[in-house]
């Protein structure tokens, strides 16, 4: 079997401008073969317009786009080896599903036969065999976005691009639907693109993730890069929840770093080595998840953070709480806490005093934003 391209798609130098308004600002990108890429960011940020550019619905203000080795720029969209999949999903509704699933292979002059069987598969592919004679209007949500999806791939793009596929779907059926549409990607060894605001769908579906602002990509990795190694303030905002914390550095090893933060009135230490100097203002951040909450004072023999606080608000979401503690400096944090016993009594309770810790591995330094 052959390597896989690890730039099968390269976008180089691409800007688009509406007029006087940047959506897209010089990003650059590669993607890899087979993967399943997100494009992660808020409304406005310009990844659509990037993918309807990929597509070909757009045109790029300057910069190229390639598709496997192919500069694709100028090509109209039915020349490109590229099929979308609308948010709005776009099937006919006066067609019954293996119609909507066929339409394509019969606008290219394809044989019935072939159809046929290209249809069985198809159907096969995505679960809906025994739904091929009904209409879209006899469907749920899910099975709509299903008949997109085969729609879409009957033609074996070697790229498919997906506008928020999932948008329309309630919570559980997408979380089902994402690791459906997951399977359906690694059987068929198909590069996706998908554009998302949902970063659980994101951190969900792809191999790698790029965060998105203002036209401009902030940062490229894993789902697990991004979440626990954030480059910016927005990407550590952004992905989850967060607490952050400014002050000045005070110490600055090979493999730690001390930071004094005024609003904890005590120094925060982190893992790893970075490129500051004393006295340079940082941030540092933790997780809500890395924090731990202790009735009685905990033994901080290996440096950990230890800070006095109470219990301003509660939430419970069954598997988790999610505490809002306000310390004795008056600052407010976020802790998260997995609930692992099955118990109706509550592990503390609002005005309740308490500790709380987190380790120095757990804290990431986040630089000050050029």
């Amino acid at each position: 079997m052959a390597e896989p391209k690890q730039d099968f798609i390269r976008i180089r130098n691409v800007s688009k401008h509406f007029g006087d308004f940047v959506a897209v600002d010089n990003v650059d990108l590669t993607i890899g073969q087979g993967e399943l890429f997100a494009i992660l960011g808020g409304s406005g940020c310009g990844k659509s317009t990037l993918l309807r550019m990929m597509a070909g619905f757009e045109t790029p203000t300057s910069g190229t786009i390639e598709i496997d080795g192919v500069d694709v720029t100028q090509q109209p969209p039915y020349e490109r080896p590229v099929n979308m999949m609308f948010q709005s999903y776009a099937i006919f509704p006066h067609m019954t599903v293996e119609k909507n699933i066929a339409y394509g292979l019969r606008k290219d002059g394809i044989a019935d036969d072939k159809i046929a069987q290209r249809v069985d598969d198809m159907l096969g592919l995505v679960q809906l065999g025994d739904f091929r004679k009904r209409k879209p209007d006899q469907l749920s949500g899910g099975q709509r976005q299903r008949v997109a999806l085969a729609r879409a791939l009957i033609k074996e793009p070697k790229v498919l691009l997906l506008d928020e596929p999932l948008a329309a779907l309630d919570k559980k059926l997408r979380e089902k639907t994402q690791f459906e549409l997951m399977n359906i990607q690694d059987k068929l060894g198909i590069t996706f693109v998908v554009v998302t605001h949902d970063q659980e769908e994101a951190m969900t579906l792809s191999t790698r993730i790029a965060v998105m602002d203002e036209g401009r990509f902030l940062q490229v990795g894993t789902s697990k890069e991004i979440y626990e190694y954030p480059e910016s303030r927005f990407v550590a905002d952004f992905i989850g929840t967060i607490n952050m914390f400014e002050g000045i550095v005070t110490h600055a090893g090979d493999e730690a770093i001390s930071v004094a933060c005024d609003d904890l009135g005590t120094e925060l230490h982190a893992l790893g080595s970075y490129d500051v100097e004393l006295g340079q203002h940082v941030c540092v951040a933790v997780r809500p998840e890395k924090i731990f909450i202790s009735v009685e004072q905990p033994d901080d023999a290996q440096g950990n953070v230890c800070l006095r606080g109470v219990v301003d608000d509660l939430g419970y979401f069954g598997n988790r709480s999610l505490y809002r503690i306000r310390l004795e400096s008056g600052r407010m944090i976020q802790v998260s806490r997995q609930n692992q016993r099955r118990s109706a009594k509550r592990f503390v309770e609002w005005e309740d005093k308490i500790w709380v810790t987190w380790r120095p591995r757990s804290a990431v330094v986040i630089l000050d934003e050029a």
